[in-house]
């Protein structure tokens, strides 16, 4: 039994081998016998393309997408094929006549310029391009120290360019067969990609030309589905040579991946980059598909959902718009005639989460790239993000922080009263500073107590507590609140800064870099060197609202599969500070800032006439900040809602927007959106600031 096993286990093996043996020979007979060893007959190639994976989804807390990908067509040059063909300089030439006659951009990296005199620009690549040119000249045993004149005329030579070409016209040929040889020297490349999201009229006027081994491939592209958060959300890119440096040990970029430049594009970059995968094709010499598989699968990003509300966004972004072009709009000398820029951020009380993050003015992502010149040359300068990067000073939105100091540290109390005598001369006649109120009407507030000083935003209150207090109190207070500290927003933000002897010494040198009672006093009301973002002035506000815990500040809402099916990672809130406030001084902010909604039998509230009748109990401040070059004053308005138990904070900033009750209708506009309310009237006031 076991010989008869034997025996038949022989057999099987002695046909496996003449099979195998009958393949080999016809496989001999074919590219050696037939061609006689020359490849010039050979009918097709095989070719590996690396196929770019769709890059993931940006959405909005409610799951509008925002960013996503659009199907396009690549225009790529199969250099097996094209380097077959009779006359490829001659079909080269044609391709790149075509291109020129009608405008189209085409990608090449040859580096050296187009038109004469020749020069290099390989500063203007990374290390690795810069070493595949290196690579390029070892092949074609030129020297690395070759001029650029030299290396374009000894390639003229070498590609047998035509010598009644144009040097130009010879160097943008030289240039293609440079991709197409890199090809056969580097053999981790892909096929040159020759236009990339090509257009219909482009693709039908180039594939018409029948140029050999030009084909299309099927791609996606960037595209935005809003006109809003322009600021923010950012766009993809080629990679610079410092990014590449970056990228270039982490799987799945190659040196031409396109990447994240800006914004949450380059913010979430790990999350949305897909990874690219590899796919075999088979072509026949004149570029007609024979058969095609994946060897790598290209594996799609992740999406991100981010917790910007569009809805709330978009409300943020008009409102900005009717504000400023209003107050600029109003005849020459009145309070903001000159405004210039805004901003707007809402954050999500109880994590810290980003609702809104607007800046004014704007510009649209989809077409930034096409108007970029234009949104250069506007004078108020859309390209600014305003809400991260500018650094105001607050106004009256600081006395909140200095309440809590007051009372915190014992110098006061919720019951205190301070007469208000109108000019603060205390230190008569150097320094002497006057309330609005006395300065326009000749009028005093009298005895007021800290939640009444903040309803009609005195003054006098604030330089009376500022000239009291410690500075370090005064100082560590505003620090805890997270006032000129980071807020850890994923994005690039300016820190600001706060008034201290500190900040002083760095800004000034000789006698003006000393701190004085002076500076003291009026950094009390916000002003002095106090500068922070409306990014900070939101944090600052959630703070309050959360009697003192200071969360980070995150655009991130979750990250899920790039089918939707998974979710990866869900953003949770981390604590950035906290700041014991005692009940004493919660109670004086917390009232104060409410009564500024409200009318009472002694004051009226500066955002009264904004929230009159309002359904929601909203706690407010308005800011105004006098502009030293003599211009309208800057405005600022910060809120929480509802007061009894805060859900959202909100901060707006107008640049020279005067008084910040002007400011309140945005921030109505964004609690009606958010709450589901009606639309109420809106009549501004007005408010104390330095005389």
């Amino acid at each position: 039994m076991e010989r008869i096993t034997r025996f038949r286990i022989g057999i099987v093996v002695v046909l496996f081998i003449a099979l195998i043996s009958f393949f080999i020979l016809k496989l001999y007979d074919l590219q050696i016998i037939q061609t006689g060893g020359s490849t010039n007959n050979i009918t097709t190639f095989t070719t590996r393309t690396r196929v770019k994976a769709g890059r993931g989804d940006i959405l909005d807390t409610n799951g509008n997408v925002l960013v996503r990908n659009r199907a396009s067509y690549d225009l790529v040059i199969n250099h097996y094929v094209l380097l077959t063909a009779k006359g490829t300089n001659d079909f080269l030439y044609q391709l790149v006549q075509s291109c020129q006659e009608n405008n189209i951009t085409y990608n090449e990296n040859l580096p050296i310029t187009m038109e004469r005199p020749f020069v290099y620009t390989l500063d203007q690549y990374n290390s690795a391009w810069q070493n595949y040119f290196q690579i390029y000249l070892n092949d074609k045993e030129l020297d690395s120290d070759i001029t650029a004149p030299l290396l374009i005329k000894r390639l003229r030579d070498l590609y047998k360019i035509p010598a009644h070409w144009s040097e130009e016209d010879a160097r943008r040929v030289i240039g293609l067969r440079y991709e197409m040889d890199l090809r056969g020297c580097v053999g981790t490349l892909s096929n040159h990609v020759f236009l990339s999201d090509v257009s219909d009229a482009h693709l039908s006027t180039l594939v018409e030309m029948n140029i050999p081994g030009l084909m299309v491939e099927k791609t996606t592209v960037r595209e935005y589905c809003t006109v809003y958060a322009s600021h923010i959300l950012g766009f993809v890119g080629p990679m610079n040579k410092e990014q590449w440096e970056q990228y270039k040990n982490i799987d799945g970029y190659s040196m031409d991946t396109e990447i994240g430049q800006s914004g949450l594009e380059a913010a979430f970059e790990q999350y949305l980059h897909g990874v690219d995968g590899i796919r075999e094709d088979t072509v026949t010499v004149s570029g007609e598909l024979v058969s095609s598989r994946y060897i790598v699968e290209p594996k799609a990003g992740s999406n991100v959902e981010i917790a910007i509300d569009i809805n709330l966004q978009r409300a943020a972004e008009e409102g900005l718009a009717r504000v400023i072009t209003g107050l600029r709009n109003q005849a020459e000398g009145k309070d903001g005639h000159d405004a210039g820029g805004g901003a707007v951020v809402a954050m999500d009380v109880k994590t810290g989460q980003v609702l809104v993050c607007a800046s004014y003015p704007t510009y649209d992502l989809s077409k930034y790239f096409e108007n970029y010149n234009e949104i250069l040359q506007d004078p108020y300068d859309p390209l600014y993000n305003r809400a991260l990067q500018g650094a105001y000073p607050p106004g009256s939105t600081y006395k909140m922080s200095m309440v809590v100091a007051g009372i915190n540290s014992g110098t006061i109390k919720s019951d205190t009263e301070i007469y208000d005598k109108g000019v603060y001369d205390e230190y008569a006649p150097d320094f002497v500073v006057k309330c609005l109120r006395y300065t326009n009407y000749g009028k005093v507030h009298a005895y007021l107590t800290a939640a009444e000083a903040l309803q009609v935003s005195c003054n006098y209150f604030f330089y009376d507590l500022g000239d009291k207090i410690a500075l370090s109190a005064m100082d560590s207070t505003a620090k805890a609140l997270g006032l000129g500290e980071p807020t850890g927003i994923e994005l690039p933000e300016n820190t600001g800064r706060r008034a201290n002897a500190e900040t002083k010494k760095l800004l000034y040198s000789g006698d003006k870099s000393g701190w004085y009672q002076a500076d003291q006093i009026t950094a009390a009301i916000g002003q002095s060197d106090n500068r922070f973002t409306p990014m900070q002035l939101c944090s600052y506000t959630a703070a309050l609202a959360n009697r003192g815990t200071r969360y980070k500040a995150t655009f991130l809402n979750r990250v899920v599969s790039s089918d939707y099916r998974q979710l990866l990672l869900s953003s949770e809130r981390q604590v950035l500070s906290t700041l014991k406030i005692t009940d004493d001084a919660y109670l004086a902010y917390s009232s104060g800032m409410q009564l500024v909604t409200q009318k009472t039998a002694e004051w009226t509230g500066t955002a009264y006439n904004t929230f009159k009748n309002y359904p929601i109990s909203v706690a407010a401040k308005t800011g105004t900040a006098q502009d030293i070059s003599g211009a309208s004053d800057n405005g600022a308005f910060v809120c929480y809602a509802p007061a009894d138990n805060p859900q959202i904070a909100i901060a707006i900033y107008g640049e020279k927007a005067g008084h910040g009750s002007q400011l309140a209708s945005i921030a109505r506009d964004i609690l009606d959106i958010y709450f589901e309310v009606g639309q109420i009237g809106d009549v501004p006031t007005f408010e104390n600031k330095v005389s």
